[in-house]
């Protein structure tokens, strides 16, 4: 096994106690047998009490054999006797023996009460105790505990549920008992049921833990499982948002966030209700897609959904970015000074994105009447990288600026202004590159 898991500690609470007089006596009507019965039940008793759990089994035996319907005190006492008497003895046939033997108790309990419900998961749980190593009988293990289940509807208490899965863990390393799409199931019904007590004030935290451990250790679930077993179900059924957060919350843990099936799965969960970080992580993916338009619109869909301004300057910065690629300069350099005035972190990079902008209009504003208004915009452009601090960007602006013999030679002279035109559309003072 690769994992070692500590459940056992942490469950020794759910030992059952000592039995207590029962009601319904039925001592044989023959009065020799009632004598011996009474002898050996006392026996048995004295011998439970002191701890002499060796000894305290051959008169319960002869008890179970005989008088099985005495009280069910036999059987209750039977499971502490049994397990005991494993602990004390050596020979390991032995405790085997007397492992199965608690079980078999259980098994004899039932047939003459019936009463199960009462004490199934006692019975799962020393299964697990015993089993839990053994290759042969791990499956008695899963069996119990899903029965405990289909009685109850859950395990109680919680912690259950960790010794449960762990049992699922070494089912299919021993066995390859399930497939991947069943070890998963467990994995999402056992995760509803911590949901469900920790709502109701249990603290589940370690028993998540260790079913993401036993889960990752079983190493199913990668990329190519997703993409190959998980993303077909949604493709035939988009709308099965259950699906669609497993994909998501798995593509998350193994970085599969590049795939279409993770988009796939992103709309769904969007879709249905839609959050600022699903609806920005959407437009991103269409970003990387280079479906600008898509994007856009999805950006958009944010916004509306941003509650901080941190996280509507994220959005106004996204869509800077869009804008950009599209071609929508003007539109680019809003949104990024929008971003600059929400968060003061983001201004040095907005503003040395919007002197790139102006940088790359060079071709598409050049007038081609005047060289000193077409290099005015490398002074804009300078402006802008000079607000962000970026030294190599004001160098390769200015390296563009007119020179003093256009500015002479057009009627200009340092520190007139004029306006850019073009979608710069600014106001600057003009200066020269010598």
């Amino acid at each position: 096994m690769k994992i070692k898991i500590a459940i056992i500690g942490c469950l020794s609470f759910l030992m059952v106690g000592l039995a207590q007089a029962q009601d319904g006596w039925n001592f044989p009507d023959d009065p020799e047998m009632e004598q011996k019965a009474r002898e050996l039940n006392a026996a048995y008793n004295d011998y439970m009490n002191s701890e002499d759990f060796i000894k305290a089994k051959a008169p319960l035996n002869w008890l179970l054999v005989n008088v099985p319907d005495l009280n069910e005190a036999l059987y209750i006492n039977g499971v502490t006797v049994y397990d005991g008497a494993s602990k004390q003895a050596t020979d390991e046939a032995e405790i085997s023996t007397y492992q199965d033997s608690v079980l078999t108790i259980y098994d004899l309990r039932k047939e003459l009460y019936d009463n199960e419900p009462q004490w199934i998961v006692n019975k799962a749980y020393y299964a697990y105790r015993y089993y839990k190593g053994n290759k042969e009988k791990i499956g008695i293990v899963t069996d119990l505990f899903e029965k405990a289940i289909d009685i109850h509807g859950k395990l109680d208490p919680s912690q259950l549920n960790a010794a449960y899965f762990d049992a699922v863990y070494r089912n299919f390393m021993y066995n390859k008992a399930y497939s991947p799409e069943e070890v998963i199931e467990k994995y999402e019904f056992i995760m509803s049921k911590l949901d469900e007590d920790e709502a109701a004030g249990s603290d589940v935290t370690t028993s998540r833990g260790t079913l993401d451990q036993l889960l990752n250790a079983m190493e199913i679930i990668n990329c190519d499982f997703i993409e190959k077993n998980m993303g077909p179900k949604l493709a035939e059924d988009p709308t099965n948002l259950k699906l669609a957060k497993q994909i998501f919350q798995y593509a998350i843990k193994q970085k599969c966030t590049s795939s279409d099936v993770f988009l796939m799965a992103l709309e769904t969960i969007d879709n249905d209700n839609p959050t600022f970080t699903t609806s920005q992580v959407r437009g991103m993916r269409y970003m990387q897609n280079q479906e600008y338009e898509k994007a856009g619109e999805l950006f958009e869909k944010a916004l509306t959904l941003a509650s901080t301004d941190e996280e509507r300057a994220e959005i106004q910065w996204d869509m800077a970015k869009v804008h950009a690629n599209l071609g929508r300069r003007g539109q680019a350099r809003s949104s990024a000074l929008k971003a600059a005035e929400l968060n003061e972190e983001l201004k040095s990079d907005a503003y040395s994105f919007v002197g790139g902008l102006i940088m790359s209009s060079a071709s598409i504003c050049k007038g081609g009447q005047s060289r000193v208004k077409d290099y005015s915009i490398f002074i804009a452009a300078y402006n802008a990288y000079a607000v962000a601090g970026d030294s190599k960007g004001m160098a390769n602006a200015k390296a563009r600026f007119p020179s003093k013999e256009e500015l002479f030679t057009e009627g200009y002279q340092v520190g007139q202004t004029i306006n850019t035109g073009c979608w710069v559309g600014q106001t600057v003072t003009l200066a020269s590159r010598d």
